[in-house]
C-alpha cells in the first residue's frame, strides 16, 4: 500500500493544469515561488470521525494545529508573511487570515503534498478551512528572494490588494509605494485567476485606512482590498 496521502478537502478547486506545470517545471527553469494564501475559516471546525479531536474547536484553532512550519523547514521553504485580516473593503468574500510561503522551487510545493507527515497535518486544515485561494507569484523585484524569515512584529499594519487585471504594469503603478508580486497561476480557488498581489506597509491604523481609502473602487469580483495586522512580515521589510 502506498504511503502517499490522499488529501481530501472542500475548501477550493485545484487548477490541475497549473499543478502539472508546477510538477513538471524543468530544473533549469525552476526557482523560488511565493504561495499567497487567503483564508476563511469555519466558525466550528468540520472534523470527520477518528481525527483525535476530543471537543469542538474553531476553524482558526484547527488551522493552528495544521501549522506545517516544521515540514516547510525540512524542504527549504520559508514562511515570509502571516497576518490577521482586520478589514475587507472589496470583494465578494471576506477573509480571516493571510499567509505567504516562499518555496525554493515550484516542484517542492507539489512534492510536499505527497509527504506522509504533511498528510497527517492536513486533516486539520481540511477541517478548519471554509474556503481558500492560493495565488502563486514571483516578485517584481527579485531581491525579495533574499529576505530572511522575519522576526515577529505583532502589530505591523499592511494594506493588501489582490487583483484580476489585463495590465499588470498599470496595476503596479496605481498603488504607490507597494511591494508588487506578479501571479503566474492560482493553484487553488473558486475558478477565478488572479494576476497581481500588492502590499503597502502602514505606520498606524489611521495610515492603513488612508492607504485603503486612496485606492480606486474596483469592479465587483475583480479585486480584494484588505487591511492586515501582520505578526510576521518579510514582504514589506527586509
Amino acid at each position: 500500500m502506498s504511503d502517499t496521502p490522499q488529501l481530501k478537502h472542500k475548501y477550493g478547486r485545484i487548477d490541475k493544469d497549473y499543478a502539472m506545470a508546477l510538477a513538471t517545471r524543468a530544473p533549469d527553469d525552476d526557482g523560488p515561488i511565493y504561495m499567497v494564501n487567503l483564508m476563511k475559516y469555519h466558525e466550528v471546525a468540520q472534523y470527520t470521525d477518528g481525527t483525535g479531536v476530543e471537543k469542538p474547536i474553531s476553524g482558526r484553532e484547527a488551522d493552528d494545529r495544521y501549522n506545517p512550519a516544521s515540514i516547510l523547514a525540512k524542504i527549504g521553504a520559508t514562511i515570509v508573511f502571516v497576518g490577521d485580516v482586520v478589514s475587507n473593503r472589496s470583494g465578494d468574500e471576506d477573509w480571516d487570515r493571510i499567509a505567504i510561503v516562499r518555496y525554493a522551487t515550484r516542484k517542492s510545493f507539489i512534492d510536499m503534498q505527497t509527504r506522509k507527515d504533511f498528510g497527517e497535518k492536513h486533516v486539520h486544515k481540511a477541517a478548519g478551512m471554509q474556503r481558500t485561494i492560493i495565488v502563486c507569484c514571483r516578485p517584481e523585484n527579485a531581491s525579495l528572494d533574499g529576505h530572511a524569515r522575519p522576526k515577529s512584529d505583532d502589530d505591523r499594519m499592511v494594506a493588501m490588494v489582490v487583483r484580476r487585471t489585463a495590465d499588470r504594469a498599470a496595476a503596479f503603478r496605481e498603488v504607490r509605494g507597494a511591494v508588487n508580486l506578479a501571479a503566474e497561476g492560482t493553484i487553488i480557488g473558486d475558478g477565478r485567476m488572479w494576476d497581481t498581489v500588492q502590499f503597502v506597509a502602514a505606520d498606524s491604523t489611521d495610515h492603513l485606512n488612508d492607504v485603503i481609502t486612496s485606492l480606486p473602487v474596483y469592479p465587483q469580483g475583480e479585486a480584494f482590498v484588505l487591511g492586515v495586522r501582520a505578526s510576521m512580515d518579510a514582504i514589506t521589510q527586509g
